[in-house]
């Protein structure tokens, strides 16, 4: 279909935003204003220190600077009744740092487990922080992650299936692990948030399986699973070579080259500068509250603490209840930085507030521009690192995934009377549109025209740099308001639109 504006054309009405819904305005952001300005700087100082940044760190940056600018390309979505029309621009769909597409990647992943993995059953939240060393090769070394991921997965999944009166062999659980590499502190802290079934299936012959549930984990329980995990992650990894120890110390024994991101991973992971003069010194941070005193972190449920490790099991999904799993599966997938949460201090340093005071009153870092860069280049996954990880029951080749999961696909998918008749299986699962995800997570329907309630559709996708630029030209001619070039020296409240925040 031809994109050009027809000559003669009776002008289309212009298109009236939904209640609630604003477009994405992304170089109106902070963040995006900080990369567009400091990113450059940062990439030549690397490339001039001898360690560029890695190829896929700057596709990282130069995609998220193009996401959702109209100027980068657009789709046309018209009302079918009236004809208005709306430009919808494009997305970067990286995994590193841009807000936009982490919020899209949280809700969809956050729907899917909710809708077809995860079944109405008990279910738990596990979360296991690591030592800085561990979090260091974690980062840079997806092998090794997986390593370590299978451990902790083996030993909590062998004490759920004993705490639910069962046996390797006759019961069967399953998790689902998101791998967050951030802290709140726009940090890189590498750890897992592992969603358990609360108990396991019992499954006897050509059966349906039987869930038995297990009871919530005490104090002592976690205490004894942190400590075999730390014993045998050390294990694993001493027998493969990455690590040495002695009575009382471990070490890394990382071979072949330095990674060119090796010095940004290790300031990132300990909390100091990265670039500039004060390399390697801590960071300024602004402590506004009362330190918290020792001690109050005691409760049965509360996270058990050796040699680095933490795991903590406080947090338990009861069944049916998918409106908090929705919620809980959005906190373990959202992306790693807040834009509402930066600003910028009267010297032109970057101040982020804390999602909550660290223990010795901290509220806020504070961060040259550069340095900043050098953190979120810390956050971006290496190629071919997965962040979700299916376990048990619902991984891909589980025997008993198709009869555990609300979607029913699988190896062994169930019989139902609809395929017997004829009908077309389940499909496979399909990433929401942008109309259903805005109704999913903010409520705002934007599936039909909010003037004639006409249904809108898609009529092209613009990515020639000549209809891009003519097209825009038009619509700033007779709707300036709308898509006006320049940007207002107001900043929104986030950069994770749409509502309008009241």
């Amino acid at each position: 279909m031809s994109a050009a504006i027809g000559a003669g054309r009776l002008p289309a009405p212009p298109f009236v935003d939904p209640p609630g819904y604003a477009r994405h305005r992304p170089e109106s952001t902070l963040l995006y204003r900080l990369v567009e300005q400091h990113y450059p700087a940062f990439r030549e100082l690397r490339a001039k220190s001898g360690r560029p940044l890695p190829a896929h760190v700057q596709q990282e940056f130069e995609a998220y600077l193009k996401c959702g600018r109209l100027e980068e390309g657009f789709l046309r979505v018209r009302c079918e009744q009236c004809h208005a029309e709306t430009l919808v621009a494009f997305s970067c769909k990286k995994r590193g740092f841009c807000p936009s597409c982490g919020a899209r990647r949280m809700a969809e992943t956050a729907a899917l487990l909710a809708d077809e993995v995860l079944p109405d059953q008990p279910l738990r939240q596990w979360v296991l922080s690591l030592p800085h060393a561990l979090r260091f090769l974690l980062a840079r070394d997806p092998a090794a992650l997986t390593l370590v991921l299978g451990v902790v997965y083996r030993t909590i999944a062998r004490h759920v299936i004993e705490r639910a009166g069962l046996t390797r062999a006759s019961g069967a659980t399953g998790a689902i692990t998101v791998v967050q590499r951030f802290g709140s502190g726009l940090n890189l802290n590498v750890h897992f948030h592992l969603l358990f079934l609360d108990g396991a299936y019992r499954a006897v012959g050509g059966e349906p399986p039987v869930f038995q549930p297990a009871p919530a984990p005490g104090a002592e329980d976690l205490q004894r699973l942190v400590e075999r995990i730390a014993a045998q992650v050390g294990e694993v990894l001493e027998r493969r070579g990455l690590i040495e120890r002695d009575l009382e110390h471990a070490w890394l024994t990382l071979d072949g080259e330095a990674g060119a991101l090796d010095d940004v991973l290790g300031h990132s992971i300990t909390y100091r500068i990265a670039v500039g003069p004060r390399a390697g010194q801590k960071l300024f941070t602004l402590q506004t509250v009362p330190p918290r005193p020792d001690g109050l972190e005691g409760a049965a449920n509360g996270a058990a603490r050796t040699g680095g490790f933490s795991l903590h099991a406080g947090v338990d999904v009861a069944p049916r209840d998918r409106s908090t799993l929705e919620r809980l599966c959005r906190y373990i997938s959202r992306p790693p930085v807040a834009s509402e949460r930066l600003a910028l201090t009267p010297s032109g340093q970057v101040r982020y507030a804390l999602k909550t005071p660290y223990r010795d009153g901290t509220t806020h870092l504070v961060l040259e521009p550069l340095d900043l860069m050098a953190r979120l280049a810390a956050l971006v996954p290496p190629p071919r690192m997965h962040l979700t990880r299916y376990h048990g029951v619902f991984a891909p080749h589980s025997r008993l995934r198709a009869a555990v999961t609300p979607a029913g696909r699988g190896m062994r998918a169930r019989p139902s009377s609809t395929v017997e008749r004829g009908s077309p299986p389940m499909p496979r699962h399909v990433a929401m549109s942008w109309a259903r995800r805005l109704k999913r997570v903010f409520g705002v329907g934007i599936e039909r025209c909010a003037r004639c309630q006409g249904r809108l559709a898609i009529i092209a996708s613009i990515e020639e740099p000549a209809v891009i630029a003519r097209i825009l030209a038009h619509v700033e001619r007779t709707w300036p308001e709308r898509y006006s070039a320049a940007t207002s020296g107001e900043l929104p409240v986030g950069a994770r639109a749409p509502p309008r925040a009241p």
